[in-house]
């Protein structure tokens, strides 16, 4: 599946320093670096010259030489140097150049080359806001983009393969369940939903409570949980994933939380749970491809507790078309079912 005029995350701000990197956006070979401004550009990995790697070469100036025969290109992929000529062609090679946005401490990297993107990239919640509490993960799993992104908003998996982190196996309560979609996203609103028993919903709310929770899927490739308990604890986990190629995809997490006691008393156990979870669900990513491969496609049977599932499916194949939707999936919809929690 390749997503077209979307923005994806491509590397943290800290990894571009004084060299290039390369990296791969679906499928397609890249090389960051930052230009004279200091600004970061992204350019297709191959010299128009002979084919090098531009990630293979170095820096001069805010330009990109080749380290082949040291062809130079700016920030928009003209080529303003070639050594050893006496003059500069009249129509210089240009390498294409694809749009970069440097934005809550990463870099931000716009899906078609040569294009002007049709809107921005997406802001991460309450990142420097009063109160708030910050801890970033990165994650590189094998998996298909949508079943990633439905793992992230599945909440029935929680209970087994993350038994006792944030949910057990014994059933508490039917709870009413809100699904909506509209044209660049979907949600699932849960009513009535007592606080989980697991480790991290206890660190979340240890007095209990009925929970606010909301998770949601945003085109093209962003999954969000926010969970509220009250006026004093407020949680969003968000999660940006970005398809490398080869059935990699690169996950860039940052949970976000407010809550009774200071933050940094909290972090230093919210992060290695983090990571545990992502470290299990990365697991069971890679063992559920694998399978897949071996049986030569997905074959999935949905329930109705597959809430955003079907729908994350069907707004991605609508993106991968250019964003073109079925005139029925262009309608809002909404519809309610019950699930056991």
């Amino acid at each position: 599946m390749t997503l077209p005029h979307a923005w994806f995350i491509t590397c943290r701000s800290r990894d571009l320093s004084d060299r290039p990197l390369g990296v791969v956006l679906q499928g397609a070979p890249v090389v960051l670096f930052r230009g004279a401004d200091g600004r970061p550009a992204a350019l297709e990995d191959r010299c128009p010259h002979r084919n090098a790697p531009l990630s293979a070469g170095r820096m001069r100036g805010g330009e990109l030489e080749c380290g082949y025969h040291g062809w130079r290109f700016d920030a928009r992929g003209a080529c303003v140097a070639v050594p050893g000529l006496a003059h500069q062609p009249a129509r210089p090679a240009r390498a294409p150049a694809f749009a970069c946005v440097e934005q809550d401490g990463y870099v931000w990297t716009y899906a078609t080359a040569d294009a002007d993107p049709r809107g921005a990239p997406f802001r991460f919640p309450h990142l420097g806001d009063a109160g708030y509490t910050a801890v970033r993960r990165e994650f590189t799993v094998r998996a298909s983009l949508r079943a990633a992104l439905e793992n992230v908003l599945d909440v029935p998996h929680t209970a087994f393969l993350h038994g006792g982190l944030f949910r057990t196996r014994a059933a508490r309560a039917d709870v009413e369940v809100v699904v909506r979609r509209r044209v660049d996203r979907c949600e699932a609103e849960f009513i009535g939903e007592p606080r989980p028993q697991g480790l991290a919903a206890r660190l979340l709310a240890p007095r209990g409570g009925v929970v606010t929770h909301v998770d949601r899927f945003l085109l093209p490739s962003i999954a969000q949980v926010e969970y509220r308990i009250g006026d004093a604890s407020h949680l969003v986990a968000t999660t940006a994933v970005t398809p490398q190629g080869d059935g990699l995809l690169r996950l860039f997490s940052v949970v976000t939380f407010r809550l009774p006691v200071p933050g940094w008393l909290v972090a230093p156990v919210a992060s290695p749970l983090a990571s545990r979870i992502l470290a299990q669900d990365a697991r069971m990513l890679a063992l559920q491809a694998e399978n897949v491969a071996r049986f030569g496609g997905e074959r999935f049977a949905n329930t109705e507790l597959d809430v955003l599932g079907p729908q994350i499916a069907r707004l991605l194949e609508a993106a991968e078309r250019g964003g073109e939707l079925a005139a029925a999936d262009r309608l809002e919809h909404e519809h309610r079912v019950r699930m056991r929690l």
